[in-house]
């Protein structure tokens, strides 16, 4: 990911920790969408199949774990995937 997506990507991860509007599956609020394949290692929001809870990450940009975004940002963002990869 370049450096700008991953700037992008933490700064929407702060603003949504910051926001107080942080979630987690399965309650999603209806404002936002899930984008996999974006999160930096340890700043995932949920579980994904190989880490047991938000934050467990191993990888930046695993293909399993997401960041809670505002809708119609995902696709917007560099390697940005609505599904799991």
């Amino acid at each position: 990911m370049k450096k700008t997506n991953m700037a992008l990507a933490a700064t929407v991860s702060t603003l949504i920790a910051v926001g107080g509007t942080l979630v987690s599956s399965p309650a999603m609020a209806a404002s936002k969408e899930k984008c996999y394949g974006i999160a930096a290692a340890g700043q995932n929001d949920c579980a994904t199949k190989t880490s047991s809870c938000a934050g467990t990450s191993k990888v930046d940009n695993q293909g399993d774990a997401f960041l809670a975004v505002p809708k119609g940002l995902c696709d917007k963002i560099t390697g940005g995937s609505l599904t799991p990869k």
